[in-house]
């Protein structure tokens, strides 16, 4: 075969390889959607009349604590905790770990909530940095809440202090930036009381952004599309993310991660599986991996379900930097989970896991931002030596655009025709026009954010980053 025969076979290659790639992603979005749609149907014709609060003088509900780990929190903190504690529940409370903050978190947690140092004695089940004090409110009204201050050791460390902490037999890991609908543990412990027949080692909700939201004593009391056009389009992603695919994956028994802002979790079970991972910026995927490993590999019965209820509220990146900076450690957290439980790969041992959930997460999250930037580089190439089929370049292009568009719009609709939490015309148009130019200013940014995850962990980067927040909109009381 000659040179020019080779080159316009290996061309032939290239645009039947993107096609069958683009197709592949695009049709397994409308599978997820289709069932998540299903489920969705299922779950609000079950639970949308359900009188929760009957669950409060039922005295066989789950005793939970709420950890939530704070670094650097000082602008959102008061605000936060109250959130937490307004929470509807009587068997619970929350433990707030200061992981070593460098601003003054700690100082507005003391005068905010009347704090004194205990002399309770800390037993580290699972290895810890050094606990510095543990606090207790001396007012009444904050008895539920105990603070922990220690050495900066990362999110993960501060998780495993608060599992050290808690005497209860479930747990609910939050970011401590998050505001909570008052129901929030109420439908978590109905999941968990109606299963008889599995042990619930771990529960997820919805995760919403509340840019521009209005809050008052901790509590959400007007929902809107963020100003931020950054922080709009997120709005987005969040809607696809969690009703159109994370509900479809909990549907499949194949669900991977519960998210780090927001999760319940059989305490007994993670301290089992030895905590959190503090070697990994993907804790929280990493723990629910690994937790449903040890589930199998010791054959118990158990189950991980999902809640579409939007239950849980934070605060999204309104900076390109700020962003960058956490969807690069995404990337980087991605891969180390992929690589520790690489066993799992095509593994029929591990079933749906091992099958399906972990070659999709390996082709379609980690590897697909690899695959589109080698994409563009040949691109480049074909444009650069004139052999580029233009016409095939702008219809595949096009059909891209199209498909990413139309089913922004089907997460709009999903949301609306689901639990409206968006009122008004305004809201509604802002997240209509955010779809149209998502994939122009914020796709090729992710990518880019990826690949710059890659390339992180390829130099050893294992920081964080610094997620400065701006803090949400307050409403004095009247």
């Amino acid at each position: 075969m000659t040179g020019i025969g080779w080159i316009d076979m290996g061309i032939v290659i290239f645009n039947y390889f993107i096609l069958v790639f683009a197709l592949s992603i695009m049709s397994s979005y409308l599978i997820l959607a289709f069932i998540s749609a299903f489920s969705l149907k299922k779950y609000l014709k079950k639970n949308r009349f359900v009188n929760y609060s009957i669950l409060l003088s039922l005295p066989d509900c789950p005793k939970v604590s709420l950890i939530a780990p704070a670094y650097n929190e000082g602008m959102t903190i008061k605000e936060n905790v109250l959130s937490l504690l307004a929470i509807q529940y009587n068997n619970f409370d929350v433990i707030v770990v200061n992981d070593g903050s460098k601003d003054d978190s700690i100082t507005i947690l003391k005068e905010s909530f009347d704090l004194f140092e205990t002399n309770q004695e800390y037993n580290a089940a699972i290895p810890t940095k050094e606990v510095r004090g543990i606090y207790r409110s001396s007012n009444l009204a904050y008895s539920k809440l105990i603070v922990v201050d220690k050495i900066n050791g990362g999110k993960a460390d501060a998780l495993n202090v608060g599992i050290n902490i808690s005497e209860n037999p479930y747990i609910v890991c939050v970011d401590v930036d998050c505001i909570m609908d008052k129901d929030v543990l109420l439908k978590l412990a109905k999941s968990v009381m109606e299963e008889s027949k599995k042990r619930v080692i771990a529960t997820g909700g919805v995760i919403r952004i509340a840019n521009s939201c209005v809050i008052k004593s901790g509590k959400l009391i007007e929902v809107n599309a963020p100003s931020n056009m950054l922080a709009r389009i997120q709005v987005l992603e969040y809607l696809r993310a969690f009703l159109l695919g994370r509900m479809a994956w909990s549907k499949m028994d194949g669900l991977l991660i519960i998210s780090g802002a927001f999760g319940l979790f059989d305490r007994e079970i993670v301290q089992k599986s030895g905590g959190y991972n503090v070697k990994t910026v993907g804790e929280d995927m990493e723990l629910i991996v690994r937790m449903r490993r040890y589930m199998i590999e010791n054959k118990e019965e158990y189950s991980v379900k999902y809640i579409p209820d939007p239950l849980c509220w934070t605060e999204a990146p309104e900076s390109y930097s700020i962003l960058r900076k956490q969807r690069s450690r995404w990337t980087r957290g991605t891969m180390e989970t992929l690589w520790i439980h690489r066993r799992l790969f095509l593994n029929p041992k591990y079933k749906i896991l091992g099958l399906l959930s972990y070659p999709y997460w390996l082709v379609y999250e980690y590897l697909a931002p690899i695959i589109e930037l080698l994409g563009i580089l040949i691109t480049v190439l074909f444009i650069y030596f004139g052999i580029l089929n233009w016409t095939y370049f702008f219809v595949l292009i096009l059909l891209v655009y199209m498909f990413a568009v139309l089913f922004s719009f089907l997460a709009i609709y999903t949301e609306e025709a689901t639990y409206k939490k968006y009122k008004t015309y305004k809201d509604f148009f802002r997240l209509i026009f955010a779809g149209i130019c998502e994939p122009i200013i914020f796709h090729p940014f992710t990518v880019y954010a990826a690949i710059r995850g890659n390339w992180e962990k390829i130099r050893g980067s294992k920081g964080w980053g610094d997620m400065t927040r701006k803090g949400f909109v307050k409403k004095e009381n009247s």
